[in-house]
């Protein structure tokens, strides 16, 4: 049987071109990756597998998951590869698997808005609890180096003249808030890789992420950008929920991927690195992107309109730190990501093919 050809080959290619020599490091290595089937672990699964592949690494990767079934379903190029490993667990309580790694990539968390709200204790715990176990077990399996995926909530609330946030930036989260259990948790977290980082030499790097977009981006969750792209691919009218003023910025996930794996492998130990995209942009002018990327355009709802004397919100990170010390950069366009975000779910079969509205401009 023929195997189909990778529906982002494109973007892996572009990955492996950018990494060059990077992979050298985990040839004949052992990985073992938590939150393996999420956003950010289809991305580095979809990586490895690829640089494996092409250049004959003969590395392997362990993935944690609850739910193997559910992963095969969603991703069966995945979860049959012969370089990848499932092991079932929770992330908090899962038991060590047999063997050595040389590197820990610490992915999962479950970046639930609902959770968060409904049950921020549970929330906490299990980034501080699952840290906690990753650490733990990356010294076990005498772990050479490993990757927290943080988040630039650590920052708090972003002051409207702060254009961009440095790793330096002093603020924080509002301790008293049960809303700031995923904001706490990891903060505390980053403490803890810190810790075991002085106290066991254990090589832990950092990445902050923030707003992303891609395929494997769920479009019917709390991300702004996914939502957009389903209204779209329905037909629109794409919807904005407020006022249409806050800055995001967002970074592909091609771009992200190269980006994680070059902070694993390069980036200096207990140091926090900023991931993410420097182009800011009011969430209507998003919406607005959005909605021109498909043939013919759709419109574009906002809720309400701005009151002019309210500061707008910012998300929207420094990434100095990533360019002068690992030689990072942003390589896609916001409209190229679209197209891209939006070709990839139509290629799967989205539901919402049956709107006559296509992505314009972008062909495989």
């Amino acid at each position: 049987m023929t195997t189909p050809p990778n529906p982002l080959a494109a973007d892996l290619d572009h990955i492996l071109a950018r990494t060059t020599g990077l992979w050298e490091e985990l040839r004949g290595q052992r990985l073992f990756i938590t939150g393996g089937t999420g956003f950010f672990g289809c991305w580095l699964l979809e990586s490895f597998a690829w640089a494996n592949d092409q250049l004959g690494l003969n590395a392997s990767a362990l993935v944690l998951t609850r739910d193997p079934a559910a992963f095969r379903a969603k991703a069966p190029h995945l979860a049959a590869h012969p370089a990848i490993k499932l092991h079932t667990g929770d992330i908090r309580s899962f038991e060590s698997p047999a063997g050595q790694c040389s590197h820990v990539i610490h992915a999962a968390t479950d970046a639930s808005a609902r959770l968060n709200a409904e049950e921020p204790l549970r929330m906490f715990d299990t980034i501080v609890a699952g840290t906690r176990r990753a650490l733990d077990f990356a010294r076990h399996c005498q772990a050479r180096k490993f990757l927290f995926i943080s988040s630039g909530a650590v920052y708090g609330r972003q002051p409207p003249e702060v254009t961009h946030l440095s790793e330096d930036y002093a603020g924080a989260p509002n301790s008293l808030g049960p809303d700031s259990a995923y904001h706490e948790g990891k903060r505390a977290a980053e403490l803890l890789c810190a810790l075991y980082n002085s106290q066991y030499g254990m090589g832990t790097g950092i990445a902050r992420c923030f707003a992303f977009i891609g395929p494997w981006l769920p479009l019917d969750m709390h991300f702004a950008i996914g939502n957009f792209i389903r209204d779209a691919m329905r037909g629109g009218p794409v919807k904005v929920s407020g006022d249409g003023t806050p800055f995001r910025s967002y970074l592909y996930a091609a771009d992200l991927a190269i980006w994680l794996w070059t902070i694993l492998l390069k980036g200096q130990a207990a140091r926090a690195y900023n991931v993410g995209s420097e182009t800011a942009l009011p969430i209507g002018e998003v919406a607005r992107i959005v909605a021109r990327t498909f043939r013919p355009p759709v419109e574009v709802s906002i809720a309400r309109p701005a009151q002019p004397d309210n500061p707008a919100e910012r998300y929207v990170p420094s990434t100095n730190r990533a360019r002068t010390e690992l030689g990072l950069r942003e390589t896609f366009s916001l409209e190229d990501a679209v197209e891209r975000t939006a070709w990839w779910h139509r290629a799967r079969g989205s539901t919402a093919q049956s709107s006559n509205c296509e992505c314009g401009g972008f062909s495989r």
